[in-house]
């Protein structure tokens, strides 16, 4: 799924800066390849210019620097409605003075096909989105849910090979966000459509994406598949952003081959998988994910073994997330699985803790 250049990358940013002012840069230096038929999800949090980059690649918004190619040709200066590209946003945007079925004609209108050819496709459209019998229907007489399908219908009606989701179900309740989560992934399945999908979820992101671009201050941080990310964060926003993250803060003692002995700020000893440090002497921020911690670690049966205080525990029926002060940090989490009868955790208990050098990564410090 991963293009590398023109040839092979169906939408490409080259070095895309943005500003607004003139001065200061929202999008700094992009260079991001996207392959036909993935679904690449930019990822961020407000600010952090995902949806900037997304206006620019639908056409609502001009890069002040750089390039942006759609099937290998530049389309800086290409009107929105000659791009060809379908939009989901999340308000909806749909005419409220027209028939769902209305809705669904105007994008074929704008193109000239004829009656029964605009028919056929709007009827697809709205199977596809289970919506079939709603054609006569005004945006007015519809849930939130029911908008979001016929505004996906909309996008998709006249056979687009790009479709750009700006927060698409950010106005919908949770149940019905996560439905719909998997209705867009299969949707996107079985038609094979490039997807580029704006959100600040990072569960939506990891259950629907090809990959996913990390933004933070404009650049992105890192792109890589969901279990990439998860797994091999490469810096400590991305670690902290994605996903339940326990850090600890200390200074690199020694380093040997990709291993990081760290002093932590309360002075215990820590051994971590160098990602991203200076050197020795530099100060580093270990990431942890909490479901790699194991409790009732007896001295030498982990890489790590440290001791920790329990602050708080909470029964989730397949595990107990228990919150823990360790090298002082109180907010230390372990989820403990419940698989042979719930283990009880007191509160002030001493408990044991410990993981695998593998699963603490030595990050930057910020």
């Amino acid at each position: 799924m991963v293009a590398e250049g023109h040839s092979d990358a169906f939408v490409a940013f080259e070095r895309v800066q943005k500003s607004y002012d003139g001065e200061t840069l929202v999008v700094k230096d992009l260079n991001l390849q996207i392959g036909k038929g993935e679904f690449l999800t930019m990822l961020g949090p407000s600010g952090s210019g995902k949806t900037t980059c997304l206006m620019m690649l639908a056409g609502f918004e001009t890069a002040t620097f750089g390039d942006i190619l759609l099937g290998g040709k530049p389309i800086n200066h290409i009107p929105p409605h000659k791009r060809g590209i379908g939009m989901v946003f999340q308000n909806y945007a749909l005419f409220p003075h027209m028939t769902v079925g209305e809705n669904l004609s105007f994008p074929l209108e704008v193109r000239s096909m004829g009656k029964s050819e605009r028919e056929d496709k709007i009827r697809r459209a709205l199977d596809m989105v289970q919506m079939g019998d709603f054609a006569g229907r005004r945006p007015a007489q519809l849930s939130g849910g029911q908008m979001q399908r016929i505004a996906l219908a909309r996008a998709l009606v006249f056979e687009p090979e790009l479709v750009l989701m700006d927060e698409p179900l950010g106005a919908l309740d949770k149940n019905l966000r996560e439905r719909m989560q998997f209705e867009i992934k299969h949707i996107h399945e079985n038609l094979g459509v490039t997807v580029v999908y704006v959100t600040h979820d990072q569960t939506e992101a990891l259950t629907m994406s090809d990959r996913i671009a990390v933004f933070d201050d404009g650049r992105i941080q890192q792109l890589a598949t969901p279990d990439d990310l998860y797994e091999r964060p490469e810096n400590a926003f991305v670690a902290a952003f994605i996903g339940e993250n326990n850090t600890l803060k200390g200074k690199v003692e020694k380093i040997e081959g990709d291993t990081c002995h760290v002093a932590l700020d309360d002075g215990s000893r820590v051994k971590a998988l160098r990602v991203f440090v200076e050197g020795e002497g530099a100060r580093t921020t270990l990431s942890l994910r909490p479901e790699r911690v194991r409790v009732d670690v007896k001295e030498g049966a982990a890489d790590t073994v440290l001791e920790g205080t329990v602050k708080e525990r909470i029964y989730l029926g397949d595990h107990i997330r228990v919150r823990m002060d360790v090298a002082g940090n109180d907010e230390f989490v372990v989820k403990v699985p419940n698989t042979s009868g719930e283990r009880h955790f007191k509160l002030g208990e001493k408990v044991a803790v410990g993981w695998a050098k593998e699963d603490c990564r030595a990050l930057d410090p910020s």
